[in-house]
């Protein structure tokens, strides 16, 4: 268990957490959400100890242990990665050094026997016999192989690495466990893994994640920065973004209702002011509308952008048929006589390791880059726009945001660029602001408005949900969802796969897999894992995105 109480924190005058209570309780997961810059990652860090805060105190029952995620990828280069994963509990940690360093002395004598025969009960009692074998299951859960297990911390990639630091903070059952971000860099096998591994754990769970459908699989409660405050809600992340949409919609009806009460009193104000018999109303009247001026209906400082992807024309029966395409690239053959018939109902989502081979398809049929050989095929009746995962040469001139977007747009008009760019969160002088320095996200959201300003039937979207936020990647989800075209894309974003593709293709080794299925039913399908068995190799059991 882990309590909090009144805390409060601020960065100069600004406060980020102010009079904040509450308690984590065993057995339970609390997922941290709320808008970038809301202060997640800063709260996990105050609840661990790396921050003060300004008032109010954490507190931790003595005797339980707490462990993080490290976030520092070079902190354990000169470990071992199982000294590494066991530095995670330091009490067993320390004592298992000490008890190698009496039995490596030369002159073993009478005081160390008695020691070494303490620290042995200790070392049984704190189960560290059991302890390698649970490291290793750990470690293989988390899709590092048995022969990095017994390497340098110095000899792994920075992936590897993640995994290894994930594997640190969750050996030898800590009280408390604190997790910022523990899915980014691993596989579905990973985070499948990791899910069952948090669903079982006894203990008290913190995580702050990106992920949906992660949040959807292990949370039981959420606990949302919002305002300066910290608000706790029962349930998983869809439940409570339900019921938020639903508190949104009673806050602004009940703003609604107190406009037109202020608008009401301020008319009879004006009107009676200077009447002496009804002075004495007008006065009351005066007092109530101050009172209702000064109130603010907090909704929500958390802001969605508005994604609506509305095509000029409908679609016809032929989209797209693409025959016996070859593609390669710095001698790697990505495309081999590859084929596909795209339907005008489809949201297809293509999945699988060959993410060059997805990356390089979509340029293709964009226009991008031309094939080796084969043909591709575009219906009369569709019009498509392509989201690239590098749009780096869309950003490289002098324009501003607003002049940027009307290169796109049907209507030149200032106002209704501008109007747009509102919606997408670009507000004020933020129109006004250079695209050469937009961050990831900022430029992924223009990107957004380009493909929404052209009007095409058919979107091509590669990893469009990458430096995306939470609330971003919940609008952009709906967008696609209720877009009445054809959708080609891929994500690394479970949920958004699941709820918007009705076909999956994967590109594997050995051929290609195509069925007109969920996501989630793709990965359960027995033929479709044998298949995939069978063209990688027996090497990949589940399926990566």
């Amino acid at each position: 268990m882990i309590t909090v109480t009144d805390l409060t924190l601020s960065f100069g005058e600004k406060p980020l957490f102010k009079d904040v209570n509450l308690k984590f309780t065993p057995g339970n997961c609390y997922g941290v959400i709320g808008a970038n810059g809301a202060g997640k990652s800063t709260f996990l860090k105050i609840l661990s100890g790396e921050l003060e805060p300004d008032k109010g105190e954490i507190i931790l029952p003595p005797g339980q242990r707490m462990a993080t995620l490290k976030q520092d990828h070079f902190a354990f280069d000169q470990y071992s990665v199982k000294n590494t994963v066991m530095s995670g509990f330091p009490k067993l940690y320390a004592l298992m050094q000490e008890r190698e360093a009496i039995y490596a002395k030369e002159d073993f004598s009478e005081e160390d026997g008695l020691r070494a025969s303490e620290l042995e009960g200790e070392f049984a009692e704190m189960g560290g016999w059991e302890a390698e074998n649970q490291i290793e299951q750990i470690l293989s859960g988390l899709g590092l192989e048995e022969e990095f297990h017994d390497k340098q911390m110095s000899d792994l990639d920075e992936g590897q690495k993640v995994r290894v630091l994930l594997a640190q903070a969750l050996f030898g059952n800590p009280d408390v466990l604190l997790l910022d971000e523990p899915t980014n860099g691993l596989d579905l096998e990973s985070i499948s893994w990791l899910e069952e591994f948090l669903i079982d754990f006894p203990n008290t769970v913190i995580v702050v994640s990106h992920d949906r459908h992660f949040l959807n699989a292990v949370c039981t409660h959420i606990c949302d920065i919002d305002f300066g405050k910290i608000r706790m809600y029962s349930g998983n992340y869809d439940f409570w973004y339900q019921m938020s949409q639903i508190m949104q919609r009673q806050a602004r009806d009940q703003q609604k209702k107190r406009e037109e009460k202020m608008k009401d009193l301020r008319e009879f104000i004006l009107r009676f002011a200077s009447n002496a018999a009804k002075s004495r109303q007008a006065t009351s009247r005066k007092k109530i509308y101050d009172k209702l001026a000064l109130e603010e209906i907090e909704v929500t400082s958390r802001k969605f952008p508005y994604v609506h992807f509305k095509p000029n024309r409908e679609i016809g029966n032929n989209v797209l048929r693409v025959e016996n395409l070859n593609f390669t690239r710095d001698g790697e053959k990505l495309l081999d006589n590859f084929n596909l018939i795209v339907n005008r109902t489809d949201k297809i989502a293509f999945v699988g390791m060959e993410h060059n081979a997805k990356s390089a398809f979509f340029d293709i049929i964009a226009g991008k880059i031309q094939p080796d050989s084969g043909d591709i095929y575009w219906g009369q009746t569709t019009s498509s726009d392509y989201l690239a995962k590098d749009n780096s040469e869309y950003f490289a001139n002098d324009h501003n945001i607003t002049d940027w977007l009307r290169q796109y747009s049907p209507e030149q008009d200032d106002g209704y660029v501008r109007g747009f760019l509102g919606r997408m969160l670009f507000t004020g002088d933020e129109s006004l602001k250079p695209v050469r320095v937009l961050s990831g996200g900022e430029k992924v959201r223009c990107m957004l408005s380009k493909l929404m300003l052209s009007g095409a039937n058919v979107l091509i979207l590669d990893e469009p949900t990458n430096h995306l936020d939470l609330e971003a990647i919940t609008s952009l989800n709906d967008g696609l969802v209720n877009f009445p075209g054809v959708v080609l894309f891929n994500s690394h974003d479970h949920e958004f796969i699941n709820s918007i593709a009705n076909r999956i293709v994967e590109i594997t080794p050995g051929g290609v897999i195509d069925r007109m299925m969920t996501f989630d039913d793709y990965i359960a399908d027995a033929q479709v894992n044998e298949l995939r068995e069978k063209y990688y190799g027996g090497k990949v059991k589940r399926v990566n995105i």
